[in-house]
């Protein structure tokens, strides 16, 4: 038995939120990737391909053909070792990383998927005001932001 949540995304090639589905550590990647497709043919009718991991499975590939989506997985090099960033998937990877700059996101606190999803859209969300604005992205780990907030009392 795996504990824990696993975050699932699709990005647009910006690296811009379209979809995001939150379950159990040990649901596959291929399940949960026929919910998100779906998803995203629903809600972004225009999108005509997707780029995925080697997680996900032939099946979902033939699912997603049928929903109009043209699905290529990205695979590793054979005999590569140790991080490397794949073609197209590492959009994905830095929206991850745009997301772990909301405090809330870095541990699992919300007790339903609904609310973790919530939160996921609330951080985009935050993203993109802060781009249209061009305020700075304020991070929790950025140590000189942390000693210019005034302390209470």
């Amino acid at each position: 038995m795996i504990v824990g949540r696993k975050r699932s995304i699709v990005t647009d090639t910006p690296g811009l939120l379209l979809a995001v589905l939150v379950t159990a550590a040990s649901v596959r990647d291929a399940v949960a990737g026929t919910h998100l497709v779906g998803q995203v043919a629903t809600a972004h009718p225009s999108v005509r391909k997707a780029w995925v991991d080697g997680g996900y499975r032939r099946h979902l590939v033939e699912h997603a053909t049928r929903l109009g989506i043209d699905m290529e997985i990205v695979q590793r090099a054979p005999g590569t070792r140790g991080f490397t960033p794949l073609p197209k998937r590492w959009t994905v990877e830095r929206t991850y990383g745009w997301l772990m700059f909301h405090r809330r996101l870095t541990r699992d606190y919300e007790t339903l998927p609904a609310r973790s999803e919530a939160m996921i859209h609330l951080a985009m969300t935050d993203l993109m005001a802060r781009r249209l604005t061009g305020e700075a992205t304020i991070s929790w780990r950025d140590p000189t932001l942390r000693d210019q907030t005034p302390m209470p009392g």
